[in-house]
């Protein structure tokens, strides 16, 4: 990859260049250290025209149907005039760090559409399952002009929570099961939920549907509002046959605007732009750590102690710091101050 001009990069973006996107994504995922400087200068170049796009994450249960409910909602919101870039996240196998899944087959004909662009990121491990560079990807499809950026979690650990906090709405999508669904479903999703869509609400699941949304109801009546003045709506969907979707959108909308009265969406970004910073922080500290000589030679030795029992992790993180160079804090100097 050139390290010619990330300018001229961020002009192709930001005029729309469908190649130049793709490649620009490619950059920001790039683990290399020079790269990792280029698309630091790549991401300051296009903010300011960054901002304007309704960010949505999508989590859901097994066999909720997220991937055709994401092509039903995408393709209606293209035909409105709409640009939708879907960013999902594909499980990856922790031995080989390979993607397993491919979104643009199970997406084919929102694939094709030209209003739309589908980015499939494996995770690789990262925190929860989440692209570590999904946020930057995402800004990057705003730059592009898509006015609509979803983002697809695997729906496991704490990727629900990774990604809750870089959109505007949340959005949960159930499958029909009634209160033994609900029993599936961690509280913490429940209330990180700003929209829950229970899917499938059709045929000879329409009984079981409509249960679902009643019980959806009263847990979420029980919670604690996230945002104030905000009741989550609980909507009934089907994306095999198009009932729903446009009331899910419709609620997608009435949030974002709710959250602009008064300034909220704009301090909810900004919170969440500090607080994707410090995560940018422990993770380049992370690695700087690993990539010290002093710390590498003595990872293994120290690994193999705390494994045997032979040394807590507690004292094992001990001398890896002080490897390193790292005052402990119980060996800091003490401050003067009474």
């Amino acid at each position: 990859m050139s390290t010619a001009a990330p300018t001229s990069l961020g002009a192709r973006v930001v005029a729309g260049e469908r190649r130049a996107l793709a490649r620009a994504i490619t950059l920001v995922e790039s683990t290399r250290s020079d790269h990792r400087a280029e698309a630091g200068a790549l991401l300051d170049d296009v903010l300011p025209a960054t901002g304007n796009a309704v960010r949505v994450g999508i989590t859901g249960t097994p066999g909720a149907g997220k991937s055709t409910f994401i092509e039903e909602l995408g393709t209606r919101l293209t035909a409105r005039g709409h640009r939708v870039a879907v960013l999902a996240i594909d499980p990856s196998s922790r031995r080989s760090g390979g993607s397993i899944l491919g979104d643009k087959t199970r997406m084919e004909s929102l694939a094709r559409n030209p209003g739309a662009f589908i980015r499939p990121s494996p995770s690789a491990g990262t925190l929860g399952g989440v692209a570590r560079r999904t946020r930057e990807a995402a800004l990057l499809c705003e730059a592009a002009g898509f006015d609509v950026v979803v983002v697809e979690t695997v729906g496991v650990g704490q990727s629900e929570v990774a990604v809750a906090d870089m959109v505007d709405c949340f959005l949960l999508l159930a499958a029909p099961g009634g209160g033994d669904e609900l029993q599936g479903i961690k509280r913490g999703i429940i209330e990180l939920a700003d929209v829950i869509v229970v899917n499938k609400a059709d045929g000879d699941l329409l009984p079981a549907a409509k249960r679902a949304v009643s019980d959806h109801r009263h847990a979420a009546h029980l919670l604690r509002p996230k945002h104030p003045g905000w009741t989550v709506p609980v909507v009934a969907a089907s994306a095999l046959q198009g009932a729903g979707i446009d009331e899910v959108w419709e609620d997608v909308e009435r949030l974002v605007a709710h959250l602009r009265e008064g300034g909220a969406l704009d301090r909810l970004r900004a919170d969440q732009a500090v607080a994707w910073m410090w995560d940018e922080v422990r993770e380049q500290l992370v690695e700087s750590f690993r990539a010290d000589p002093a710390v590498a030679g003595r990872v293994g030795e120290v690994e193999g102690s705390v494994r045997s029992g032979e040394r807590s992790p507690t004292t094992g993180a001990r001398h890896l710091l002080a490897a390193h160079g790292t005052p402990l804090a119980s060996e800091a100097t003490p401050s003067e101050d009474p």
